[in-house]
């Protein structure tokens, strides 16, 4: 319960609910199963009900996702928000050295998971697609994540402001990269995988 409850004060007190998770680390199992992966089912069950129940206007027209075809993708879509966790979690861990941090790979999923919080929170939006509205709040959320990563990068992994800086900054470049290479993944996945049947 606690781990649920420190990814909330990070949202809302990024600077008090840092000290309170470098203060109180736990070990990587915990993080995951407690936090990780509750929060990242919000965006995908939210979404899986969104596009099968509510649906989206395209042109006026009111479409959606058949359950059949939805299921399989927004579980691809929460797997692949947990490897991305625990992947970005490892790389912080793989540069720690570099910059003067005896981080584990627990502290850098620990680091990952509570900055994606705002993201995952926001999978409510998925509830009731409106694509303006998904694109304004999915950017500003975005902005909000790259702030608490570069809020919390020193205080989890105890180094210097400046040095957290830079180590901030490498672990976005990795992100943006992965960004990247799941978005080739996906479609490359959309030949050979579940592919998505709308019903009008």
């Amino acid at each position: 319960m606690k781990t649920l409850l420190y990814g909330l004060l990070v949202t809302v007190n990024p600077i008090s609910g840092w000290q309170k998770i470098a203060d109180h680390a736990a070990g990587l199992v915990p993080v995951l199963l407690l936090h990780t992966l509750p929060y990242a089912l919000i965006p995908a069950v939210c979404w899986y009900v969104g596009v099968t129940q509510a649906g989206w206007a395209v042109a006026g027209d009111l479409v959606r996702l058949t359950p059949e075809s939805a299921l399989p993708m927004c579980a691809m879509f929460f797997l692949a928000m947990l490897a991305g966790v625990i992947f970005l979690g490892y790389m912080v861990h793989w540069m720690a050295e570099s910059y003067g941090s005896a981080s584990t790979v627990a502290q850098g999923v620990t680091l990952i998971t509570y900055t994606a919080t705002p993201f995952f929170i926001a999978g409510l939006l998925g509830l009731h697609p409106v694509l303006w509205l998904d694109i304004m709040v999915g950017c500003l959320v975005a902005c909000y994540c790259i702030y608490l990563l570069y809020r919390g990068t020193s205080i989890v992994l105890r180094v210097p402001p400046e040095r957290g800086f830079l180590y901030a900054s490498a672990v976005f470049a990795v992100a943006l990269v992965s960004f990247v290479a799941l978005l080739g993944a996906t479609v490359v996945l959309w030949d050979f995988g579940p592919a998505p049947e709308y019903t009008y």
